[in-house]
């Protein structure tokens, strides 16, 4: 890895540019390709034309591969938020897991990504509670990486966070949500956002388990406790 500032040499993708401000990344992005194989999704990811990117892409396999510099700043988080962090692409490393959508994410890819995150965190000191899906910053824009995701086994190894007993089933949803990071949005496209990290199987409107989870999420992890700039 270049040092900040400095241009990558040996990377896949010219689609990046300089973090804005100096800063460095201090939030994982996690995203599925939505495409039908990892070569289109790698082939889309360096192509000028497009001008999305992303740090890394991982495929069904668990072939990590490297396409920016983390150093740098990639495309692919766009327009959204987490907390303070408004410019998420200028905060974060971004990691592309091979997938179409609707489909499991196989063993050896899950394997691949514990691993390299486990390797992001400690490289940039970046906690559990920073490390986010693409449709928790851009709740109602974007599902990835979807409900077939498996969130709770990455907090069962520390490598991203679980809600938990205790929560208050009466707190209001909405204030829990942000004090958590989820950004300002319709009631209904929040609630949609968090349940498709975290209760991907509930259906129906709002319940006390929504609010007692959301609740205990954002006691345990208020994103104004986290030194986030803005």
């Amino acid at each position: 890895m270049t040092r900040a500032g400095a241009e990558p040499t040996g990377f896949a993708s010219p689609n990046f540019g300089p973090r804005r401000g100096g800063l460095a990344p201090d939030l994982i992005v996690l995203h599925y390709t939505a495409m039908p194989t990892c070569a289109e999704a790698r082939d889309r990811l360096c192509d000028p034309a497009t001008e999305v990117s992303a740090h890394w892409l991982i495929s069904e396999a668990g072939r990590a591969e490297q396409l920016v510099d983390e150093a740098m700043r990639a495309w692919h988080a766009g327009a959204g938020a987490w907390g303070a962090a408004s410019d998420v692409n200028s905060r974060s490393v971004g990691i592309e897991l091979a997938n179409t959508g609707d489909a499991p994410f196989p063993e050896p890819q899950m394997a691949a990504l514990e691993g390299l995150l486990g390797q992001i965190m400690s490289r940039w000191q970046i906690p559990p509670e920073r490390i986010i899906a693409h449709s928790d910053m851009a709740p109602g824009r974007k599902r990835d990486p979807g409900p077939r995701f498996d969130w709770r086994r990455l907090a069962l190894g520390g490598l991203a966070v679980w809600p938990g007993a205790g929560g208050d089933g009466n707190a209001p949803l909405t204030r829990s949500l942000n004090a958590f990071g989820y950004p300002v949005a319709p009631d209904e496209v929040l609630l949609q956002a968090f349940r498709l990290r975290f209760r991907p199987w509930a259906v129906g409107g709002e319940d006390a388990v929504d609010r007692a989870l959301a609740h205990d999420l954002a006691r345990r992890f208020p994103v104004d406790a986290r030194g986030a700039r803005a």
